[in-house]
């Protein structure tokens, strides 16, 4: 496993994303990535699945402290008094004292100052409640106003070969930010693309685990793909024995062609 350092954090570089895993599927597939070796799992109020993923880690016999769990605000309760409340539920969900990682979902589309949400959490965080605050789906605009009013870890967003996310990149890299990477496989279609079908080729791995790799080698990247099925599930965890080289790196960052797989109606006008 790579680990990657920001700040004073040690965050594991491929996590487990949970989205429309529920109920004994979704407890069964994290205590086998937790067997597996991931340390990193990423779960949020709005997927209904933080008491199966509790159960997980309970039942795992893994130390709390040495997994790096994420959760995320619901983006209809952003008001300072429903951040507090929607924590405290969280936590009794997940059957534990802290998160590693609180994000607000998605931006406010009900007009809440995101200055008020970053100072229920940062309160959050002095009570021992969180480690550390993020954000998720915002743009490079609303990236720069949440970081007037907190220290930012990170922006988790949808990012893949087939969707740049350069401005972002940069501001990862000018601010120290982790991007989290969800939606790492494009769904899929990585599988599709012939030139990452040739790199799979040269390295004796398949497409989605080039991918994988392209995306953890990026400095401050990681990657958090979803699964039910317990051999992908392994086969992505299985990209830590090889290395991309610059010009096959390049390659791929080549393919962008904007192709965004998620975009609900709530979503924010994303070129701002």
């Amino acid at each position: 496993m790579i680990i990657k350092t920001f700040g004073d954090l040690k965050i594991p570089a491929l996590g487990l994303g949970t989205w429309r895993l529920n109920g004994n599927t979704c407890k069964n597939i994290v205590l086998q990535a937790l067997n597996i070796g991931y340390r990193h799992i990423d779960t949020a109020d709005a997927y209904g699945n933080e008491q199966d993923i509790g159960r997980a880690i309970a039942q795992s016999g893994i130390s709390r402290d040495d997994i790096f769990l994420t959760t995320k605000l619901p983006w209809e309760k952003l008001r300072g008094n429903e951040v507090i409340a929607a924590m405290r539920q969280s936590l009794d969900k997940l059957q534990t004292q802290y998160t590693n990682l609180l994000l607000i979902h998605w931006p406010s589309t009900q007009g809440v100052p995101v200055k008020e949400t970053l100072e229920a959490m940062q309160m959050l965080k002095a009570d021992g409640k969180i480690r550390a605050i993020g954000v998720s789906n915002f743009t490079p605009t609303l990236l720069t106003e949440a970081l007037k009013h907190a220290n930012i870890l990170c922006n988790q967003v949808e990012y893949h070969p087939f969707l740049a996310q350069s401005r972002l990149l940069e501001m990862a890299t000018e601010n120290e930010l982790m991007i989290t990477a969800y939606c790492p496989i494009a769904r899929g279609k990585v599988s599709d693309s012939e030139t990452i079908k040739e790199i799979a080729e040269t390295h004796d791995k398949l497409p989605t685990q080039i991918t994988l790799r392209w995306l953890i080698q990026q400095k401050n990247v990681v990657a958090i793909p979803k699964t039910a099925n317990p051999e992908h599930l392994k086969s992505n965890f299985d990209i830590f024995d090889f290395e991309l080289s610059e010009a096959e790196m390049n390659r791929i960052s080549g393919l962008n062609q904007g192709l965004r797989l998620i975009d609900p109606e709530f979503a924010p006008h994303w070129e701002s």
